[in-house]
């Protein structure tokens, strides 16, 4: 640790501080910032430390180098939990990462040089891309770090971290004007500059709050299903897998990506008013049956509207609503996603009309009906996504196998994914397979 700190001392004294009451001020703010973090569930950490890093740049720049104030942000990663529990590695890791990151903002300033002309345009016009300095050099250093660490793609991580980019600008903001502020008060500005953190620190434990409520929401609703029907609950799990992947290929946003999982979890929700006589049927349906097992699409759609935060996916949720059509609009893409990865769970998990079917059959069948049931671009990315993987499913792969009343037949009459099961589907007999 001595080490260490005449490291840190050397760098302070090459850095050319010249106002070490403001560097102390503003270093101190960045510990506490990072000390009252949030963690995420992907194991990073949400905090205002933005604010008192772009603060120290502004600050520490007039007059001074605006390099001096990039030092604040190593200071963030002097985290007391890892120093107590003697995680230096961890220690290091970040102050290194928040020092790139800081440098990269202060380079921005250097460069743009706000304090040569101060006014809330050149502020706005130097704070706003040294935010997003900040910003993307930790996050580009953070990602692949924790993507290592835990054995899962990167892209993972990002999408989670992504609901969270857009609040850090206003930070960038605020950092800027309490640096301005600093030069005319001194230390008497601690107190603003502490309130801003704290209240980043709420907003993010409330958005997380929020997301958890939204989570437990759904999994109430697939309990539900799954106390009625074990195979319908895992059925949706592995459609809102499936459409993660078709979702993740296509290059959806994470909010996309988030309202995608949500309608193919609640796809079939609507389920929950239909018995499981017709559910669990071993044979084609009639027209009577037919239509009382569809009342479950409208059923699933109207449930969704009156739930605030599902309302948005609704539609999506409805294969009513998604039988592809090259002649008319495609967007939102949504619909023709949950289609496909319901078709292929459909075909490859073993129903009560038949056995699984084989992985490369249900990849003929989708290929056959894309372009005029499923949306081709589904269809190729889905195979894509499994491809790349090596997952495998259907026969022999099954990870949930269901007991039924009746054992389902090797071959039959179809795949409800497919529309087979309709009382006007013509026969068809589907690929024999061992």
């Amino acid at each position: 640790m001595t080490a260490t700190a005449g490291v840190v001392a050397t760098f302070i004294a090459r850095a050319g501080i010249s106002n070490m009451e403001a560097f102390a001020t503003f270093a101190l703010v960045a510990m506490g910032a990072e000390l009252i973090s949030v963690r995420l569930p992907n194991g990073a950490t949400a905090s205002a430390l933005m604010v008192p890093v772009i603060a120290a740049v502004y600050a520490l720049g007039v007059g001074g180098t605006y390099w001096a104030g990039a030092l604040v942000a190593a200071f963030g990663g002097l985290y007391l939990p890892d120093l107590r529990g003697a995680r230096f590695d961890r220690v290091i890791f970040n102050s290194a990462m928040l020092l790139l990151a800081g440098t990269g903002a202060a380079a921005v300033f250097a460069v743009l040089d706000p304090a040569a002309h101060p006014s809330v345009p050149a502020f706005l016009f130097a704070t706003v891309p040294a935010g997003l300095v900040f910003l993307g050099l930790n996050v580009a250093l953070l990602v692949p770090m924790l993507a290592l660490d835990q054995g899962r793609p990167a892209r993972e991580f990002l999408a989670s971290l992504s609901p969270f980019h857009a609040q850090y600008i206003p930070f960038a903001i605020i950092g800027t004007g309490l640096g301005w502020v600093y030069l005319v008060t001194g230390p008497l500005i601690i107190p603003l500059a502490v309130a801003p953190v704290l209240v980043a620190r709420q907003t993010f434990r409330s958005y997380l709050a929020l997301r958890d409520a939204h989570e437990q929401t759904l999994r109430t609703l697939v309990r539900t299903l799954e106390r009625k029907d074990p195979y319908t609950a895992g059925h949706v799990e592995r459609v809102a897998t499936y459409a993660r992947y078709i979702g993740e290929e296509l290059g959806l946003s994470e909010i996309r990506q988030e309202r995608l999982r949500y309608a193919a979890l609640m796809h079939d929700v609507g389920k929950l008013v239909v018995s499981n006589h017709l559910l669990r049927k071993p044979d084609r349906l009639t027209a009577e049956e037919y239509e009382r097992v569809r009342l479950h699409e409208a059923v699933s759609v109207e449930l969704l509207r009156r739930i605030d935060f599902l309302r948005p996916i609704a539609t999506s949720a409805s294969p009513r609503y998604a039988r592809y059509d090259a002649r008319g609009p495609t967007d939102p893409i949504e619909p023709y996603v949950i289609v496909v990865a319901d078709a292929y769970d459909a075909m490859t998990s073993t129903r009560p009309y038949r056995r699984a079917l084989p992985q490369p059959v249900a990849f003929s069948e989708l290929r056959r009906h894309a372009g005029t049931q499923f949306h081709p671009a589904c269809v190729e990315a889905l195979i894509r996504a499994l491809d790349r993987r090596e997952e495998r499913h259907g026969l022999g792969h099954e990870e949930q196998v269901v007991v039924f009343d009746t054992e389902p037949p090797v071959r039959g009459p179809g795949s409800a994914g497919l529309g087979d099961l309709a009382p006007n589907a013509p026969p068809r007999v589907p690929e024999r397979h061992a």
